[in-house]
Parts: C-alpha cells; structure tokens; sequence
C-alpha cells in the first residue's frame, strides 16, 4: 500500500498531510539527515508515515531521498520525520556523527607517527 504521490500544486493536501504546520520548527535534520525505522508501522497511521517506515526499515535514508520516494516538499517530510521521531518510532542522526571519533583517533595517531619520525 504505496501512498499515492500529492499534487505539489495542491496546497490544500500539503495542508492536510502536515496538520496545518509549516516549518519543522526544529534545525536537528538537514538534507543528508540518515533516518532509521524503530518499528513497523501500526494500524490506523496515517500513509506517509507508514511509507516513511517501510523505507527505512532494513537501512538508512536520507531525508532528501526521503523527499524525493515520496515526491513531498522537503519541508513537509521535516515536519513527517520530526512526528515519527517524538513518537519514537525513528531515530535520526547526521552521517559525520558515527565516524567523528574514528576521525579523531586517526589525526592522534598521525600526530605520534609524525613525532616518533621526528625523533629519528
């Protein structure tokens, strides 16, 4: 059960999709924002919720191809995303978040490599 793509001209059902809401009201999902599902979706969710889960269910997505499977305004999957995620059914974080500290450990292990050369 594939929600049927929206009208992007149809301001009404964009309307309708977000609850009268127009901006996230939150900075913490940019564009490469990887978005993972927690759990399948329940009975009774509303379409774009239960696509957004069944995409991410067996990997991340990014919410600008979020936006572009959905053929939604990225404005309107923030807003989407930002309910999933207060429901706990999503987690998000950005993709340089996992690997920040692995980054790190290799500057250290340069920096030591680099004195222990200087000391030859």
């Amino acid at each position: 059960m594939t929600p049927q793509p929206l009208d992007l001209g149809d301001p009404d059902r964009l309307y309708t999709v977000t609850g009268g809401r127009s901006r996230a009201g939150d900075d913490a999902l940019d564009l490469v924002t990887l978005v993972s599902a927690e759990n399948d979706p329940a009975p009774g969710m509303q379409s774009e919720h239960v696509a957004i889960l069944r995409r991410c269910r067996h990997e991340p997505m990014a919410v600008v191809e979020l936006s572009s499977h959905l053929r939604l305004p990225v404005s309107v999957v923030k807003i989407l995303l930002l309910d999933l995620r207060d429901a706990g059914h999503i987690t998000v974080r950005h993709p340089t978040s996992a690997t920040a500290t692995n980054r790190m450990a290799d500057l250290e292990t340069l920096k030591q490599v680099l004195v222990g050369l200087q000391d030859l």
